[in-house]
């Protein structure tokens, strides 16, 4: 990984389902319908004054989205964000940087 890059994507573990379970209110929001399915499949993650968390989510048929999570860092409370969602994905989509 290079300085401020983002890691290789890894399969999704009990934790960042975890992060998906409380970041799907606000995914749905932003995205203005529910989600039946929102399951973590892969991840990356940047490290920035806290981390950020790419996170490929499988939402039913075909369809995923990416999240992009901001953890801030213990000092500031480790508190989670949605910085950005882009709907539309695949399984088949690269999870990159955006």
């Amino acid at each position: 990984m290079l300085c401020g890059g983002t890691s290789q994507p890894v399969d999704a573990d009990e934790q960042i389902q975890k992060i998906c379970d409380s970041m799907k209110p606000h995914a749905e929001a932003q995205a203005g319908k529910t989600f039946d399915v929102f399951v973590a499949k892969t991840y990356t993650t940047q490290c920035v004054s806290g981390t950020n968390y790419f996170i490929k989510v499988h939402v039913g048929g075909d369809e995923h989205v990416h999240l992009r999570v901001y953890k801030k860092l213990p000092c500031n409370g480790e508190t989670l964000e949605l910085s950005k969602m882009l709907q539309d994905k695949r399984h088949h989509d690269p999870l990159e940087y955006f």
